[in-house]
């Protein structure tokens, strides 16, 4: 951020806000929590009471209009825990409300939204399926209209906060096959024949992530967003800003394996001398940080070019695999430096190394991304 045109007085000081929170509210129980499978739902209202949980939502419903910026500082100070189990439970209503605000009746909106802005409930999306994974076109969970109902029956897996979340923003079939068939339902969670599967990862351990089964669920249709065949737009908008903030995250978390690995290596003497010391470790830190500046550039350009109102599809989809492919090689880089000490857990950068798939999976994987990006340039 330092001397950066694209920050000004009013990043830095939330960005100052964030920084509080996490060291005094995250830091300090990110090994606990990764160990517990979970965090305490009391921190949904500390994030909400800094205005971190309303960032980019109606002022009306408790938000906070920002532009892209806000949500950079935001994502990268929460990525400086090395918890990226806590951050994506806890901004999952980043991808779960923002279809409610963009396409839910007034009614829905002013009864809901407040809720989950302020931190009481828990928002959640509901888009990928066992069969189908990020094929949203093709998705089997179906809705069928009864009277004032929809009932839903199907599964959705792989879902964040899915063991908790009080409103779910679920993808379902209401039409033919295909896009024009999907719309979006918000399913609340005690909803009878809503059950819920707990999943077991290989990292974000802290997040709640689960299978949900959905047998004859009636559902108000007043709880439709938007109109039926309407739901695979609103997905799709969705994908810009989720990707960006995935990218913000991943970078940052690149720029914690650098901190951590540079001050391990001053620290740690080998063959007489620090590691820092030794030519090769040096070459690693410096690898490593052209990477992150390279990847912060590109991120913060296209950040800029997003708030000018453009949609540069195929560029997001570039930049989110340069981002997981950074924290990738740092993570690893940053393991190799700390030895021996970077396999023991407790350590944030060995949380980061365990995270480094997920990010590379979800909102679209390094395939997916290359493809879209490759129409997207008419190739």
């Amino acid at each position: 951020m330092t001397n950066s045109p694209f920050y000004n007085a009013d990043h830095i000081a939330f960005r100052d806000v964030i920084r509080r929170f996490v060291q005094n509210e995250i830091e300090p129980f990110a090994t606990e929590w990764d160990e517990a499978g979970g965090f305490p739902r009391e921190l949904y209202e500390k994030a909400a009471a800094i205005g971190l949980l309303g960032l980019g939502f109606p002022e009306e419903y408790g938000g906070t209009p920002c532009d892209q910026f806000m949500w950079i500082v935001a994502t990268q100070e929460l990525a400086r825990a090395a918890a990226g189990g806590v951050s994506a439970s806890l901004n999952s209503h980043s991808i779960g409300a923002p279809p409610i605000a963009r396409a839910g009746s007034p009614e829905l909106k002013a009864r809901v939204l407040p809720e989950i802005l302020s931190g009481k409930k828990i928002s959640a999306l509901a888009i990928t399926e066992p069969s189908g994974g990020s094929d949203v076109a093709n998705l089997r969970t179906r809705a069928v209209r009864d009277g004032d109902h929809y009932v839903v029956n199907g599964e959705k897996t792989f879902i964040t906060s899915g063991m908790r979340a009080d409103y779910i923003t679920t993808a379902v079939r209401t039409g033919g096959e295909g896009p024009g068939g999907v719309s979006l339902l918000l399913i609340p969670g005690d909803t009878p024949g809503l059950t819920r599967t707990p999943l077991k990862k290989m990292g974000w351990w802290a997040s709640d992530t689960a299978t949900l089964h959905f047998d004859n669920c009636r559902v108000p249709a007043a709880n439709l967003l938007g109109t039926e065949g309407a739901g695979f737009m609103i997905i799709m908008m969705n994908f810009n800003s989720e990707r960006l903030t995935m990218a913000a995250g991943c970078i940052a978390a690149s720029k914690v394996c650098l901190d951590e690995a540079t001050e391990y290596a001053r620290q740690r003497v080998t063959f007489g001398k620090p590691l820092v010391k030794h030519q090769v470790i040096r070459h690693k830190l410096v690898d490593m940080a052209q990477k992150i500046a390279a990847s912060q550039a590109m991120l913060e350009l296209l950040a800029w070019r997003v708030d000018q109102g453009e949609s540069p599809i195929a560029e997001i989809c570039m930049l989110k695999n340069q981002a997981t492919q950074t924290m990738a090689f740092c993570a690893s880089e940053a393991v190799q430096i700390f030895g021996g000490a970077g396999y023991m857990r407790g350590v944030k950068v060995e949380r980061i190394y365990r995270d480094v798939k997920v990010n590379a999976i979800g909102g679209g994987t390094e395939e997916i991304m290359k493809d879209l990006a490759s129409r997207q340039m008419g190739l």
